[in-house]
């Protein structure tokens, strides 16, 4: 039996599947082939382009194409810097308030990502899931769950990026370590280790991909993109 989609399936599925890379940056969307794909006429999908344009997740070029948004490096780099930030001082918060049974819960977390990542075919999607469940704890925890919702706002570069890493390099069971160094840190309540795990840990995604970011993945990027320097980024990885 044929589904009958409305506009807010449509707007769902697509956006899901930009966020996970189904879709990958710089793809084309056609009209025609969307109104087949969803049985749907072209005013019901103009409508949900328009919100996927709104969303920064497309880009329509007049009488020519539509495709999905390329990524900015330099925007997901500010957002990094933003999120380092914002997140040590939560978890630095956090070390002063822990208790065993919260460790224990953040544990628990961790070991759900560590059952998951050695499974044969781990789903990038889940992953990416549970990881953020991680991270949301200390957020919540500290009261500061508004802030949490706060940086998840306009970070749709940056989350594809992370779904980048994971589809590309998945280095799941690296993810899984990073987060046992933070855990300790926390445990041990260790202000200068919770800084240097954690700067490391938010930008493991762009220590994994590394020099495929502007060979194998240059397509996924805005042209004219400015790569990090691997000699500055191997020397302030020395000085942690």
């Amino acid at each position: 039996m044929a589904q009958n989609y409305t506009s807010r399936d449509i707007y769902k599925q697509l956006y899901n599947e930009i966020m996970s890379l189904q879709r990958k940056p710089g793809a084309v969307l056609r009209e025609n082939a969307l109104c087949e794909e969803f049985g749907v006429s072209r005013t019901p999908i103009r409508s949900v382009l328009q919100e996927l344009r709104i969303a920064g997740l497309i880009e329509v070029t007049p009488y020519k194409s539509t495709h999905v948004t390329r990524l900015d490096f330099d925007t997901i780099s500010q957002q990094i810097y933003l999120r380092v930030a914002v997140e040590t001082a939560v978890l630095l918060d956090f070390c002063e308030l822990c208790t065993p049974e919260e460790m224990e819960q953040l544990k628990g977390r961790n070991n759900a990502l560590r059952r998951l990542s050695a499974q044969p075919n781990p789903t990038p999607e889940m992953f990416y899931h549970l990881d953020s469940c991680l991270h949301e704890y200390w957020f919540t925890a500290t009261g500061k769950d508004q802030l949490w919702n706060l940086i998840q706002t306009n970070q749709n570069s940056y989350s594809r990026f992370r779904m980048l890493d994971l589809v590309e390099a998945r280095n799941f069971a690296e993810i899984v370590t990073e987060h046992d160094a933070l855990l300790q840190a926390i445990a041990d309540k260790n202000a200068d280790q919770v800084r240097a795990v954690c700067s490391r840990h938010l930008y493991g995604g762009v220590t994994r991909l590394g020099q495929e970011l502007p060979t194998k993945f240059a397509d996924y990027f805005v042209p004219g993109t400015r790569w990090p320097d691997p000699a500055r980024k191997k020397e302030a990885a020395s000085q942690e």
